[in-house]
């Protein structure tokens, strides 16, 4: 099935299908005039949904309680778990009761977990109990596990045992003795006991909730706390299905981990707005994927560009018959003009790139069906409706002309309450006039389409996971033989970036540290994505005249060539 045209403005009938009926669909189409300078107002035309997340799942599962909503794909691809709509909304409030047993309205409740099938079904329940729900990265070691959950004053903790080998239990045992706030701790494979039949409040009193908590890397420092409403998730999902024009009913596979904006936000409450199904990959493995997505004709499928690498090269070396998808999201990360010329070719398909963050509960721009092939390749799309978008000079805040790079700025509902508890770092990330600034550089054509050209921070981005080099850096520096670090992200096919470490020796080791010590003890402190898979050997790091490192200039020493190579290089 194909992906649908945009067409001009019209008011949705409870025919459609669509669970927002009466109010105005739109295909988002371009703004009515050339854009003189790189600053697009929001478009309003269409008014926003006042759902929240979980009142949205009430509605549609009234309107469709016997249509499948979830299915969740084991690890091996073999038979997936099954909920209807009535099914998941029933679960979804059993458990929203239990939360209630436990907690207050507006408590937080984190949610440290992999891919499981239980990971949906406790988002929505935390947004029909009234909670905040804080998302966490299964990979976390015990200090940020630490941090997370005291960052966000978590009450409850709900866990699973283990993920890819990792003990979970083990480490939630070792850390809640250090936090006195965390009244609650439930693994998942007690499921039945987070049962309860508390009373839930209202969808008045809920919209007053915050609705999620996910942390965010930023560009210095340890992760902050992005705070997200019930207003900018539903909204935001609800318009970027909209701009890649997603069909009644569609099938949505996303193999991305839920506790990103990417997974529970668009890949989750995306196919609510269309009252399609979500399908969930309990861990990425793209064969695994293909045939899923073989199983599926006309899908959704929401990916980061090292996913589609990897699928490429599945459906490449595969026999019999090719899946044919309506449309493929992108983003998160680089995306090579070549992988969505290929990744449309193999799957018949159209490859929508987006632009966000975080802190802009994660779609600023989009791709649109309409755009040329030089736009969809060369650019990550026009802002969605209700959010302004400007390049402004980073010194002055001057927005500039048209093609010249400069600070992406966001404006509008989407955009993070505050960092939760930083006042200080809310006000550095948003200014006065309410602008976010976002730290990447990009420049604006006439049409309001943004290209990015680069980023402020030295944040590396890895295969969609954002990775903050100061902390990294501060534990190199630690290790046996290691005097100072640098951590920079350098170019890679597959995950678009990948951390390199460039140590300068410790005095008494001038031949540099061993390379397979300092990788074992990453191991045991850092997330395995933050692991550096470069590792270089320097005699000194380029200063500027204040006496602070030149990144940049630290990416060129190894893209030619000048730093000697501590690891054997990997094919």
């Amino acid at each position: 099935m194909q992906v649908t045209a945009p067409a001009a403005p019209r008011t949705a009938t409870p025919h459609d299908g669509f669970p927002y009926a009466g109010l105005p669909h739109t295909g988002l189409p371009r703004v009515d005039a050339l854009l003189t300078e790189s600053f697009r107002p929001a478009d309003t035309e269409a008014p926003l949904s006042d759902h929240t997340v979980g009142s949205l799942l009430r509605e549609v599962a009234a309107g469709r309680p016997d249509a499948l909503a979830l299915e969740s794909v084991p690890d091996d691809g073999g038979v997936p778990r099954r909920w209807t709509y009535a099914e998941l909304l029933a679960e979804a409030e059993s458990v929203a009761g239990g939360l209630r047993q436990r907690v207050g309205l507006g408590a937080r409740v984190a949610l440290w977990a992999p891919n499981v099938p239980e990971w949906p079904i406790v988002a929505y329940a935390a947004a029909l109990a009234g909670v905040t729900l804080v998302t966490l990265n299964p990979a976390l070691r015990a200090g940020e596990l630490t941090h997370a959950l005291r960052t966000s004053g978590a009450e409850m903790l709900i866990h699973a045992d283990v993920a890819r080998g990792y003990d979970m239990a083990a480490t939630v045992r070792a850390v809640t003795p250090g936090l006195p706030g965390l009244r609650h701790v439930v693994p998942l494979a007690a499921w039945e006991s987070l049962r309860g039949a508390a009373p839930l409040p209202s969808r008045e009193e809920i919209a007053a909730v915050p609705a999620q908590i996910q942390f965010t890397s930023g560009t210095t420092g340890d992760p902050k706390a992005v705070l997200l409403s019930h207003r900018s998730v539903v909204n935001v999902a609800r318009l970027t299905f909209e701009g890649l024009g997603v069909h009644d009913g569609a099938t949505v596979v996303s193999p991305l981990p839920m506790f990103h904006t990417a997974g529970c936000v668009i890949s989750c409450l995306g196919p609510l707005w269309s009252g399609g199904v979500f399908t969930l990959l309990e861990r990425f493995d793209p064969k695994v994927l293909f045939e899923v997505l073989r199983r599926s004709p006309g899908a959704v499928l929401t990916s980061v560009p090292t996913v589609l690498s990897a699928l490429n090269d599945v459906a490449r070396a595969a026999d019999g018959a090719p899946a044919r998808l309506s449309s493929v999201l992108t983003g998160a990360a680089p995306v090579r003009p070549q992988l969505i010329t290929e990744t449309e070719e193999l799957f018949s398909t159209t490859v929508f790139n987006l632009y966000g963050q975080t802190e802009l509960a994660s779609v600023v721009t989009l791709t649109r069906p309409d755009d040329t092939a030089e736009d969809k390749t060369g650019t990550v799309g026009r802002p969605l409706p209700h959010v302004a978008c400007k390049i402004v000079a980073p010194d002055t805040g001057r927005v500039r002309p048209l093609g010249v790079p400069g600070e992406i700025c966001a404006r509008g509902y989407q955009q993070l309450l505050a960092y939760y508890g930083d006042a200080e770092a809310t006000a550095r990330k948003v200014d006065a006039d309410g602008w976010l600034h976002t730290g990447d550089i990009g420049s604006m054509d006439a049409t309001g389409a943004v290209r990015i050209e680069g980023r402020l921070s030295d944040l590396i981005i890895r295969g969609g996971e954002n990775i903050a080099p100061g902390p990294v850096e501060s534990f190199l520096s630690t290790l046996p033989g290691v005097r100072d670090a640098v951590v920079v992200g350098v170019p890679d096919d597959r995950w678009g970036e990948i951390v390199a470490a460039v140590l300068l020796p410790a005095a008494d080791r001038p031949e540099g540290p061993d390379v397979e010590e300092c990788v074992a003890l990453c191991r045991e402190r850092l997330s395995p994505h933050k692991i550096p898979a470069r590792w270089y050997l320097a005699d000194g790091l380029p200063l500027t005249a204040s006496g602070k490192i030149q990144k940049f200039r630290v990416r060129e020493l190894i893209a030619e060539g000048v730093l000697p190579r501590l690891d054997a290089p990997r094919a």
